[in-house]
């Protein structure tokens, strides 16, 4: 991958290849970003610049068989480790190199991809993915390990606040006391989430969410229209992976859940049916697996702030455009100062116990009780 073909981030690009030409190459390195902004493509990138020895952005100078090596992501100096979880063909004991050709495919096919999009491609959406200690110990080996190349070795890890307590403190030694030419890139979109004493010694470089202009130039390289383009890019919300989505016509089912979730919530105070049409619906949401409903908590939460930002008269900041007959504007009157934070705080309370494998029927039952009070509730006086 080059810089040239990475949307965005241009103070990074040059602060990192300046980094490169003056021989300041940090050892240990964590990107820190919202998904969507392309850190995993930044660091395939920045690592080839580094191992491929080259100048000039544009297209790494002529090292072509390490630059077609890295096209192919087949580097053999350059390891990947990302979460993992078993799947049909994995049965036990999951370790990224088990899944080194699905890797390959996920990248190639969705370089901007997110967590949610690996889970759903290794058929694990049901489980949680983490990164464990025989993953740390294979770093360790093979950083310790003489260059195939002759040059650098490193490792990127995708994901690394999914590394787990013992596999980041075994990790902890390398990033430490590395091996000379040694690059090791940590990449997460949850920086609190990565062991302090990790990330403590790391050098970070954070990155912001992509602007709509940008998202949309992206967009319209890809065939999208212009119009499209802007109005895609605006309910992307910075991210691009989202905005790619939507313009294949990636069908979500998530909209349909909300507005069927809010409807019956709204009804179902003294109304038996509705309440068990509540609890039925908890139980569908509740067949799915944990990533899908993370994501949907997730999309909840920001489409209630969309209807705030919309009740408060501020339509034109709001992004959210319906797929269906979904009317924001009718549903913004019901979300205002006397509910919000309750009902964003039962969502996050509601990702936190689905996270840490609460039962998620007990979870989504709880929920859709809170909402059919709290979706009553009047707003507060000035």
């Amino acid at each position: 991958m080059l810089f040239s073909e990475i949307l965005g981030h241009e103070a990074q690009k040059e602060s990192l290849l300046d980094g490169v030409a003056k021989g300041r190459v940090p050892h240990a390195q964590l990107f820190v970003g919202p998904e969507g902004a392309g850190l995993l493509s930044m660091a395939i990138s920045y690592a080839q610049y580094v191992f491929c020895q080259n100048t000039g952005i544009e297209n790494h100078g002529g090292n072509s068989s390490c630059n077609s090596k890295f096209e192919a992501l087949s580097h053999p100096d350059l390891y990947f480790v990302y979460p993992t979880a078993a799947n049909d063909r994995v049965k036990s004991k999951p370790v990224s190199r088990a899944f080194s050709e699905d890797w390959r495919v996920f990248v190639k096919e969705q370089p901007y991809g997110s967590l949610f999009d690996w889970y759903q491609h290794l058929g694990v959406e049901n489980k949680q993915g983490q990164i464990g200690v025989a993953d740390a110990q294979e770093i360790i080996s093979s950083l310790t390990l003489k260059s195939y190349e002759g040059g650098w070795k490193g490792v990127v890890v995708w994901g690394a606040d999914k590394l787990n307590t013992a596999a980041a403190n075994k990790l902890l030694k390398m990033v430490e006391e590395p091996p000379e030419k040694t690059l090791i890139l940590l990449i997460t979109n949850q920086e609190d989430q990565v062991l302090e004493t990790l990330r403590s010694r790391c050098q970070i470089t954070s990155f912001s969410a992509l602007s709509p202009q940008i998202i949309a130039s992206g967009l319209i390289s890809k065939g999208c229209s212009k119009d499209i383009a802007f109005q895609l890019a605006h309910q992307a919300n910075g991210n691009y992976n989202l905005a790619l989505s939507m313009f294949k016509n990636t069908e979500s089912p998530f909209e349909d859940w909300f507005v069927r979730w809010v409807r019956t919530a709204f009804k179902a105070r003294g109304n038996k049916g509705a309440v068990l049409e509540l609890m039925a619906w908890s139980q569908q949401i509740a067949g799915t697996g944990r990533e899908t409903q993370k994501q949907f908590l997730r999309y909840c939460i920001e489409l209630f702030r969309q209807a705030l930002i919309t009740n408060y008269g501020l339509r034109d900041l709001t992004h959210f455009v319906s797929q269906g007959d979904f009317d924001l504007d009718k549903f913004a009157p019901f979300v205002h100062n006397g509910n919000i934070f309750l009902i964003i705080r039962a969502l996050e309370d509601s990702f936190f116990h689905i996270e840490r494998n609460g039962n998620a029927k007990m979870i989504f039952s709880e929920l859709s009780l809170t909402l059919t009070r709290l979706i009553h509730t009047r707003p507060k006086s000035n």
